[in-house]
């Protein structure tokens, strides 16, 4: 996740924070460039395909630069921070002055080090020494490159030329020729050696030919797009929404499902009066307190027990392996609308909760939804997926599969209406129910079964006892 770029400069790279992820956008920073950062301390949020997630820095240091401005869409294992530790934490505030980078860096151990070459203390300059440097292979005129190799060191080190020279007027300014090393200091070049940047390609912006850091970056960033045409459509009329993040993943996730998953649907209509006349006794239960009790609750419960009952159900495709593999274990998604779009965490191990541990799950899954707080870890591992379109008012739908799941029911809206009850019209609580399913994993007298158990605990709740 992390990578030295030297001695006391940590480069922290953006981490896959789920299962997968090759992007995230930057949406917020919680830092400027001279923070002082600690180890856990969370330094932006990102958000990807999945959701939105704080990331934490793992050391202490002072945030040396920001790579990337808020909004930016960068790849995983793309440094985004540089933060000075150790003796970096105070070069934060005064950038450690090294020498001309035309000699071999000395994090590079593959580059042997030049006889003669000396430690340079920041300030001092290099000192004399009976060992005369080979000029570079390439430059016409040795003893002028070395004149301008001689007056770029002494500007690094604070000092301007005592007089005029070749190496400060125009016609002589150092521009690297094809035979010529570029002119980086060693952190620029560990820099570009993990983007992957030739830095002979790379156009020098500091003095005298230098390359700096902004010099690399600006080599891997995207060429900037030509002026944007005027828009073809009325701004008044219409809005454009770009589609990224949440959204975008949800549709490609839909789209695949829909073409690689035969989807079959079935309904039944069901009075679901016992059911709400429960709910209401749950919430003046003592062991209740606090908790969310609703109709969503005794329905997670029902499609629990049908899958109990009908363990096939829950199980999943394996394509490559071409092999149907039966789940243990009940991870129940709960689909969750969100300002983001729509996002499928579940409840790991559903089928092994108490109702009120039950409930105690449903809540808090629904209010971290609601804050954007859901992990990636929190909707990856889903087995079957739970719909209420119910609560938009409408009567029910025909959902398309979570990708790698074998079904998904769709509760619609519970309403009052005529309904025959011990021989006599009644108003009764009503609802209706769609059950999507795998058609290459379940067939239809499975789908069936499991929606009519769903609907049959619904109808009499008193089966919660008879059937466990």
């Amino acid at each position: 996740m992390t990578t030295m770029t030297d001695s006391s400069v940590r480069e922290f790279k953006m981490p896959d924070v789920g299962e997968g992820l090759t992007e995230a956008e930057i949406l917020k920073w919680y830092v400027e460039p001279g923070d002082t950062v600690t180890d856990g301390q969370v330094v932006c949020e990102v958000e990807t395909a999945k959701a939105a997630v704080e990331l934490p820095i793992p050391y202490d240091g002072v945030v040396r630069a920001l790579h990337f401005p808020e909004g930016s869409t960068v790849d995983v294992g793309t440094s985004i921070i540089a933060v000075g530790v150790g003796d970096g934490a105070a070069a934060a505030a005064e950038p450690v002055q090294e020498a001309v980078a035309d000699t071999p860096a000395t994090t590079e151990a593959e580059e042997p080090k030049p006889e003669g070459r000396q430690p340079v203390l920041v300030g001092y300059g290099v000192s004399t020494s009976s060992t005369r440097r080979r000029p570079r292979k390439g430059a016409k005129d040795p003893a002028a490159a070395q004149d301008a190799s001689a007056a770029i060191q002494a500007e690094m080190n604070g000092h301007g030329p005592s007089a005029p020279s070749a190496a400060a007027t125009p016609s002589a300014a150092v521009t690297p020729s094809a035979g010529d090393r570029p002119l980086a200091k060693p952190p620029v070049r560990k820099l570009a050696k993990d983007l992957g940047v030739d830095l002979a390609t790379v156009v020098p912006s500091g003095p005298d030919g230098v390359i700096t850091r902004e010099d690399v970056h600006a080599a891997v960033a995207p060429a900037p797009s030509p002026a944007a045409a005027p828009a073809s459509y009325d701004t008044a009329r219409e809005t454009r929404v770009p589609v990224k993040g949440v959204r975008r993943a949800t549709a490609a996730a839909m789209v695949g499902s829909a073409f690689t998953a035969p989807h079959v649907t079935e309904f039944v209509t069901v009075d679901v009066t016992r059911t709400m006349k429960l709910v209401e006794e749950l919430k003046q239960d003592k062991e209740y307190t606090g908790l969310r009790v609703n109709p969503l609750l005794l329905i997670s419960k029902a499609l629990l027990v049908a899958i109990r009952r009908n363990p096939e159900v829950n199980a999943s495709w394996d394509e490559a392996a071409q092999e149907i593999v039966v789940k243990h274990y009940v991870n129940l998604g709960i689909a969750a609308a969100t300002p983001r779009g729509l996002i499928v965490p579940n409840i790991k191990d559903a089928q092994a909760q108490t109702l009120p541990q039950l409930a105690g799950s449903l809540g808090e899954l629904v209010s971290t939804a609601r804050e954007g707080r859901t992990s990636p870890a929190a909707m990856q591992g889903g087995t079957v997926t739970i719909t209420n379109v119910g609560v938009f008012g409408v009567d029910t739908g025909t959902p398309i599969l979570n990708p790698g799941e074998s079904a998904i029911l769709a509760v619609g809206a519970i309403k009052l209406q005529p309904w025959v009850h011990k021989g006599k019209v009644k108003p009764r609580q009503v609802t209706t129910l769609a059950l999507s399913f795998d058609h290459r994993l379940v067939d239809g007298e499975l789908g069936s079964k499991v929606l009519a158990d769903v609907a049959a605990v619904l109808e009499q709740p008193k089966r919660l006892i008879s059937w466990a």
